[in-house]
């Protein structure tokens, strides 16, 4: 087994696309299709030509692909037409394409009742497909939908599909678990039958995830002897999505030892292209996906962190590096002294295990978190309070006061708007200073007058922007009155990218005391140290 070659075909761009809430502009195919291709993936399905005007201009002007080869998908002739006359299978073989992927019926209760076609026209269907592409391309895939539950009905009617397609000149011959139903003891059962009519050199897997089972009964696949899988990024797909790519590569190179298209080098970009799929998308990524999350490798109890430090081996299952991911330390009312240096060496504050105040940041911590602060993901605000307490982080500026007005009221246009405006009154430098400023919200608007008092001493404030706002209610029960936690994440011209927190019973407070991390992480950062 180890070592044997196991091919890779990525549908991303076809059954993808049918995930709800996801639409592929060709731009976005595009740039999609390069960042496979980079990975190592051995075929990339394009979507159905002749379906939809986004896949006609995909395969109109393909993407030029250095190592992957693509397919276009589409399905056998209809019955009562010849392969060379049906319309459909035309598009697919025109395309430009040198590889097509063709779906055909292997479940006699679809062949009778959605197609309404014997068993023997059925096969014929598939055959005459299969054999006119096989002439006119380089390869032919030929997709058995329904295939698990066709065998589980009709053994015999769901093989001689495949061996149908297979003798008229099929490389693949790939086995679709189409509702996704199938359990991986089932999988592996039947492909293991399979292969003694389909060798497994010409056999491909294709699993939807709707018990939660795609990764796991493509592996299943894959033991029992198929040599392609089929999947998407990140599991899209129709209802509970496809099997997951992401998770499959690695748990065939690391877990099982086989070899792929994707290399010691494509392995550890599997993490950007995860998160560069969810960026494409406009989403936030799983942080808790296995392996490219960015929770696969954190930890946040003492005792795992103790045993971490001494040996990865104990918490973690694969060397994230190899993933193109990282280990991450989490600071919280769990900690133990552990985590908190670990976490202290990673924003680079050397610390002995023995430091007098390193009891107090800890008590800090745990105690800050129970009155509802987070620092799971607001690394900014935790390394100033770990520098505050450890050291001294300077007082670049002091509030004295501020006032936020919103008025919502018709303009003369007649358009109904709502306006922010913000009073601050600041000592910078030990200089009083008041300012005003109106925003398209209070945070904006408080955010724009306290700069507008701050530029003039700091210019290198001028730089940054706030690039995310989340508000979470920590005690509902107290309805209006509740406390808040506030988030907030800022970019700078350079691309730095940092979350700062704040927590009260009022928003603004809340939001206030977030930005004041913020502008002095930044000030920090630039290395101001009066």
């Amino acid at each position: 087994m180890a070592g044997e070659r196991i091919y890779l075909y990525d549908t991303t761009l076809r059954d993808g696309a049918q995930t709800q809430g996801v639409d592929f502009g060709v731009p976005d195919k595009l740039a999609i299709a390069r960042e496979l291709d980079r990975l190592g993936i051995d075929y990339i399905e394009g979507g159905w030509p002749g379906a939809n005007p986004t896949d006609d201009a995909l395969f109109a002007k393909p993407p030029k692909l250095a190592q992957a080869r693509l397919a276009a998908f589409g399905m056998t002739r209809r019955s009562g037409r010849s392969a060379a006359n049906d319309p459909g299978l035309a598009a697919v073989l025109s395309s430009g394409a040198r590889v097509a992927t063709l779906v055909g019926k292997a479940w006699d209760f679809h062949a009778k009742v959605a197609l309404g076609v014997s068993a023997e026209e059925n096969r014929a269907m598939i055959a005459d497909s299969v054999a006119l592409a096989a002439k006119k391309l380089d390869e032919v895939i030929f997709d058995a939908e329904h295939f698990f539950d066709g065998y589980k009905a009709d053994p015999k009617f769901a093989l001689g599909c495949i061996e149908a397609a297979l003798k008229a000149g099929a490389r693949w011959i790939v086995l679709c678990d189409t509702n996704g139903g199938t359990l991986p003891h089932e999988i592996e059962q039947i492909v293991g039958v399979v292969v003694k009519a389909v060798p497994g050199g010409n056999l491909g897997i294709h699993c939807h995830n709707d018990t939660e089972n795609g990764v796991a009964n493509s592996l299943a696949a894959v033991r029992a002897g198929a040599r392609q899988v089929q999947g998407t990024l990140n599991g899209l797909g129709e209802r509970c999505g496809n099997a997951n790519l992401v998770s499959i590569i690695p748990s065939l190179v690391l877990k099982m030892g086989y070899t792929t298209g994707v290399d010691a080098e494509g392995l550890k970009r599997l993490t950007h292209v995860s998160h560069f799929l969810d960026e494409r998308l406009n989403r936030a990524p799983d942080r808790h996906a296995p392996y490219v999350g960015e929770s696969a490798f954190a930890h946040k109890g003492g005792l795992h962190v103790s045993a971490v430090e001494k040996d990865p081996r104990s918490y973690e299952h694969v060397d994230p590096a190899l993933l193109g991911n990282h280990r991450h330390i989490v600071v919280s009312d769990q900690a133990g002294k552990a985590n908190l240096l670990a976490r202290l060496r990673e924003i680079g504050i050397a610390v002995k295990p023995n430091h007098p105040k390193l009891g107090a940041l800890l008590d800090a911590v745990k105690m800050r978190e129970f009155q509802g602060y987070a620092y799971d993901d607001a690394g900014a605000s935790f390394e100033l309070l770990a520098r505050r307490a450890l050291d001294s982080v300077p007082e670049y500026f002091r509030l004295q006061s501020f006032r936020v007005l919103d008025e919502r009221r018709w303009n003369a246009r007649g358009d109904l708007i709502t306006l922010s405006e913000a009073t601050i009154k600041v000592q910078v430098t030990g200089k009083p200073t008041m300012t005003v400023a109106e925003g398209n919200g209070p945070v904006n608007a408080l955010d724009a007058a306290l700069r507008q008092a701050l530029v003039p001493a700091f210019p290198e404030l001028a730089e940054i922007r706030l690039t995310d706002y989340k508000v979470r209610i920590l005690t509902p029960q107290d309805a209006t009155g509740a406390v808040t936690r506030v988030m907030i994440e800022t970019t700078d011209k350079d691309g730095a990218v940092w979350s700062t927190v704040g927590v009260s019973t009022n928003v603004i407070d809340a939001s206030y005391n977030a930005l004041h991390d913020s502008l002095t992480y930044k000030l920090w950062r630039a290395g101001r140290r009066a």
